[in-house]
């Protein structure tokens, strides 16, 4: 607990301690992730599902049904295939996740 006569923590200190809660998800690619996803799918899943970050090679899409996670399982391969260009930062597969 912090005594009442020390400093607040600095921003730097607060972000180094939430990186180092995010073990193994950089999240300086989710920008990446979105541009090649809003290029990949198509309108449907564009507006509904949204992919949330890689983490250890797998792709987190939030989906808001059922439905939608059988559909993106089921075009996994050819979603996979666009993020290629990640190089070794690419996800090997995709697990949605439904929504809350």
């Amino acid at each position: 607990m912090r005594k009442k006569h020390e400093e607040p923590a600095t921003l730097g200190d607060v972000l180094n301690v939430v990186a180092g809660r995010l073990k193994r998800v950089d999240i300086r690619l989710i920008d990446q992730v979105r541009a090649i996803w809003d290029n990949t799918t198509d309108e449907v899943l564009r507006e509904r599902c949204h992919p949330l970050f890689i983490k250890d090679g797998v792709l987190v899409v939030e989906v808001p049904s059922g439905a939608f996670a059988q559909r993106i399982t089921q075009d996994g391969p050819i979603i996979l295939t666009a993020f290629e260009s990640l190089g070794d930062d690419a996800p090997r597969s995709i697990r949605p996740v439904i929504a809350s």
